[in-house]
């Protein structure tokens, strides 16, 4: 390969004439029409690159003795010519020659668009020795549609080697050849997108689904591999305050690193691609101003911005030590990828911060539970004539539901069963407001109208949108064995005697909702042996598989049949018969039961 201007351009002659000074070889070289005939039979049989170059090579040698063969290809974006495919070059040599067009016997070849034979390549001045000892070369450029694509060059160490007539058959199979190359080129482009399609579909659904970020960044490392070898890779995002890229993910040669070093947003190659929200691929990073020198082995880079809803979140930043390794179908490909990286690191970002939440949130209900249960009685009050059992359980981590037991003066006891409208947290507050207020009118020992009367201005007074509250109060004198009740709207309370149920019938307006509500009250001379029960709604409505309610009636079934048991083992028997009804359904409302037996 030379780069001098001596060179010997021929005009074809037929296959028959011989060259000045030589006599044709007629045994050796076909006639035109044969030698088609086999160029059609080669060309026509393969799509495959190597599998046509070496072919190819191997009928030229059945026409030339020669000692180099190589085809090289034009990168029209750099002017330069690339070795695709040799024989008999040094392998290191082939694959750092870069060839300028205009330069050597090839590079003149293609500036001339001619086919160019040099017989002695020791009389040109500026000969590229690839030592191999060289002497003739002949170079035909490969054309079609009148675009040059490359080049055929063949080189041997005997001086007039090659003469006219090889000239001649090799512009015919270079004719040829470039159909066939750019044919084989757009099956194999063709071909690898298609499987780069179908890579890029199934890495798509593989990395969506991973929901943990250090999981994601992970499989995004090692599925990008299968699209293109690099060497260095890293995932950097924007920080909070979106000025900045921080090192999310970073691998070097197959080795996990972390990288501190931020990178503000518009510095560096991959401080453009987020600001400018365009992939940058850069041939020779030591021939771009805007490259941070961060790895001295980096020489070519292609940084393609994650985009989501059309703002940049972070860079996808691929390097490699070779110059121009990377290439315009590694940016489509990886900008395709990168969208759905996006979205896959978006959704595991909203994951993790959701979780975040919820950790949080379960903390403070199961303080907000553990509250809760503080605030209820530690125990039941002890009597001298009655005993008291009692059982509660929200539906969720806190409820709505309350219950307690105030002391009055001469022997009396307050007893309280409430159900807030409403489930969670909102029902919890409201339910600590009542039970504040049922303290504090409790001071002035209030019959049961009364008191429910009271807390009903207290609630009225700080109204609240739909909230409200159901309670039964009742006066237990412990010492006449007397109880009287009033309600607001909880379901009727039971009256057992002599193993028979009847129902209390204690009515009225649920508390909150409006103003000077009165309510009755009914009283009760109780014996040995009764029982009353109340209970909040919960208990009723427990449903079944078959969405059947446990009901009233299953209530006072089953304090009918435990109530010669203790206060106790009925409240117990109640509430495992209400969750034996609805076992494997989530409970729907809080559960209260209160039972009090007279001794």
């Amino acid at each position: 390969m030379s780069k001098g201007s001596t060179s010997e351009i021929s005009k074809p002659r037929s296959v028959a004439q011989s060259d000045a000074g030589r006599a044709p070889d007629p045994g050796h070289l076909p006639s035109t029409e044969a030698f088609l005939l086999e160029v059609a039979d080669v060309l026509n049989t393969t799509l495959d690159l190597e599998t046509l170059f070496r072919r190819i090579a191997e009928m030229v040698r059945r026409i030339i003795e020669y000692d180099v063969f190589a085809i090289l290809f034009l990168n029209e974006r750099t002017g330069e010519l690339r070795v695709r495919f040799q024989i008999g070059h040094p392998p290191e040599l082939a694959e750092r020659l870069r060839i300028k067009v205009g330069e050597g016997v090839t590079g003149q070849a293609v500036l001339r668009r001619e086919p160019v034979l040099v017989r002695d390549v020791a009389r040109e001045q500026n000969f590229i020795d690839s030592n191999v000892g060289a002497r003739s070369e002949l170079a035909i450029p490969l054309i079609i549609k009148n675009r040059l694509i490359g080049v055929l060059d063949v080189e041997s160490r005997e001086p007039n080697r090659f003469n006219t007539d090889h000239q001649r058959l090799l512009t015919v199979l270079a004719s040829r050849m470039a159909i066939a190359i750019e044919n084989a080129r757009l099956y194999t482009r063709v071909s690898r997108q298609a499987k780069n399609l179908e890579l890029l579909f199934e890495i798509s659904g593989e990395i969506t689904s991973i929901l943990n970020l250090d999981e994601l960044f992970k499989s995004i490392a090692e599925r990008l591999e299968q699209l293109l070898d690099y060497q260095m890779f890293s995932i950097l995002l924007l920080d909070e305050s979106r000025e900045k890229l921080q090192h999310r993910f970073s691998l070097r040669f197959q080795e996990n690193i972390h990288l501190k070093h931020d990178i503000p947003l518009g510095r560096g190659l991959v401080g453009f691609a987020a600001q400018h929200k365009q992939a940058v691929l850069v041939s020779d990073v030591l021939k771009d101003d805007r490259y941070i020198a961060l790895n001295p082995e980096t020489r070519s880079e292609l940084c393609v911005p994650l985009l989501y809803k059309g703002e940049a979140i972070g860079v996808l930043d691929l390097e490699h030590t070779k110059r121009g390794f990377f290439t315009e179908d590694h940016k489509r490909t990886i900008t395709t990828l990168a969208a759905q990286v996006a979205i896959a690191i978006e959704n595991a970002q909203l994951y993790e911060q959701v979780a975040r939440q919820e950790q949080r949130m379960e903390r403070d209900l199961a303080m907000a539970h553990e509250l809760q249960i503080n605030l209820l009685p530690a125990c039941c009050p002890t009597l001298q004539n009655a005993e008291i059992g009692v059982r509660f359980a929200p539906a969720r981590a806190i409820g709505g539901d309350l219950y307690d037991f105030i002391p009055y003066s001469r022997g009396r006891y307050g007893i309280a069963v409430g159900d807030v409208s409403g489930k969670g947290a909102r029902a919890a507050l409201y339910a600590a407001l009542v039970s504040g207020f049922l303290r504090s009118h409790a001071t002035q020992e209030p019959a049961p109208a009364e008191m429910l009367a009271a807390i009903n201005t207290s609630l009225v007074r700080r109204p609240i949108v739909a909230q409200f509250v159901s309670i039964a109060f009742a006066v237990w004198n412990d010492k006449s064995r007397k109880l009287t009740v009033s309600s607001s709207g909880l379901p009727r309370p039971i009256y057992c005697h002599d193993g028979k149920t009847e129902i209390i019938e204690a009515t009225g307006i649920p508390l909150g909702l409006l103003p000077d509500t009165t309510y009755d009250v009914l009283s009760y001379n109780a014996q040995p042996g009764d029982v009353f029960v109340l209970f909040s709604d919960g208990m009723i409505d427990a449903t079944n598989r078959s969405g059947e309610l446990f009901g009233r009636s299953g209530v006072e079934r089953m304090v009918a049949k435990n109530s010669e048991r203790s206060a106790d083992e009925i409240a117990e028997a109640v509430f495992n018969a209400v969750a034996e009804h609805a076992a494997g359904v989530d409970p729907f409302d809080d559960e209260t039961v209160v039972v009090l037996k007279v001794r």
